[in-house]
């Protein structure tokens, strides 16, 4: 029987999204330290088929307005819109996850989306052993053109989202993971 009473079992099982952060971030220092360990996400072929860019400041405004600019391009109300400006202002850092696609006759695009999505679902329990409040957010624009600009996205490039970071409020209730019923979900196949 595996031992359950490791530290990262029991950071694992502890690990929980913060929707409502504090103004105190890590620092760019502190962000490297973390994706050092994030980094090493199982990765076919070694590709390290992704980046992290850092959003700080007026980078979250310019992200703001790209996201109600994409709400507009798509239709949206004009106070739908408005909404996704300030979407980005929930937190001081927001750490964007991007898929940098290689060419690879190992390694599919899923798979690299995969590697790619390991290492944001790792940074996020990084960040929440480390104390700090993280939400891993996406939407309907995540993707848009006028998103991948902001971020200075290549054509091989793909937004995973964004992870919202910063300090954990006093008595913000942590959000609560779903039950998940395992003899829906847990298979064992036999001879």
């Amino acid at each position: 029987m595996p031992d359950t009473t490791t530290p990262v079992f029991d950071a694992v099982l502890a690990r929980r999204s913060y929707s409502k952060v504090t103004s105190e971030t890590p620092s760019t220092a502190e962000v490297e330290r973390l994706l050092e360990a994030a980094a090493t996400m199982p990765d076919h072929a070694g590709l390290a088929p992704w980046r992290v860019i850092e959003l700080r400041g007026a980078a979250r405004e310019r992200l703001g307005a790209a996201l109600a600019a994409a709400a507009e391009a798509a239709g949206a109300d004009a106070g739908a819109a408005a909404s996704q400006r300030t979407k980005p202002l929930r937190a001081e850092l927001l750490l964007a996850v991007v898929a940098s696609y290689r060419e690879s006759p190992k390694a599919e695009r899923w798979e690299q989306d995969a590697a790619a999505a390991g290492v944001a679902h790792v940074l996020t329990l990084l960040l929440d052993d480390a104390g700090w409040g993280a939400m891993w957010r996406t939407g309907p624009y995540t993707r848009t053109s006028e998103v991948a600009a902001v971020h200075g996205l290549t054509a091989n490039e793909a937004l995973l989202g964004w992870i919202y970071v910063g300090g954990r409020p006093d008595g913000i209730r942590r959000e609560r993971h779903a039950t998940v019923d395992l003899a829906e979900r847990h298979i064992v196949l036999g001879e």
